[in-house]
């Protein structure tokens, strides 16, 4: 089993990337694979809604960007999470524009497959972060994996946050708890059972 990550800081070795390092220890002592993606400082397009993406078989029509790469790996994936610094009291510009296009044109891919946010900040703004990536996950039919506390750490610098204590045991419990869902979706499905079929989409407008 595999869990893809998405560090959504252009630091490559930040904060962020050292909370998401903690939930990946945690998982390797489970037995489970992990990859961190990194977003990194290169150019990324937001979504257009050209709806291309309905003729592409769950891809993107802008393929010069990391968007079609991850919605490959995620097709062999089995769990999810998406780490992001805080930045004016919301996650990184970066992973919203990757995360509004990999999920528009690669929802299929993600349905039934748990995911996980996990933010990083100096000080505030980490519960409506974490609301706004793990809406993502709860458009997309997939199970939201929890901790003790909500999934943050705090610190200025790296250093910092792993003298956050309770953060850095925060992502650990993150990871156990990944790894107890993967395998019980995994022996759910030796068992015999298998995610509910998906209804026709029924949408209302308000406006007539």
């Amino acid at each position: 089993m595999k869990v893809l990550m998405l560090n959504g800081s252009p630091h490559a070795n930040g904060c962020t990337y050292t909370a998401l390092s903690e939930v990946a220890k945690a998982l390797a002592a489970e037995g489970i694979e992990t990859e961190i993606i990194q977003s990194g400082t290169g150019e990324i397009r937001d979504c257009i809604g050209c709806r291309k993406c309905r003729e592409l078989n769950n891809r993107c029509v802008f393929d010069n960007d990391l968007v079609n790469q991850i919605i490959a790996k995620a097709e062999t994936a089995d769990g999810f999470i998406v780490g992001s610094p805080v930045y004016y009291a919301h996650p990184s510009g970066r992973i919203l524009s990757l995360l509004n296009r990999i999920f528009y044109a690669g929802s299929a891919v993600f349905a039934n497959k748990p995911g996980a946010a996990v933010v990083s900040a100096r000080r505030a703004g980490t519960t409506a972060s974490l609301d706004v990536l793990n809406k993502y996950f709860t458009i997309s039919r997939m199970p939201i994996v929890s901790s003790r506390y909500w999934n943050m750490v705090h610190g200025n610098t790296p250093q910092e946050v792993l003298q956050d204590k309770e953060g850095m045991q925060i992502m650990r419990i993150l990871g156990q708890n990944m790894a107890w869902l993967l395998k019980s979706i995994e022996a759910g499905k030796k068992a015999g059972i298998t995610p509910p079929a998906p209804e026709a989409v029924t949408q209302t407008n308000f406006i007539r």
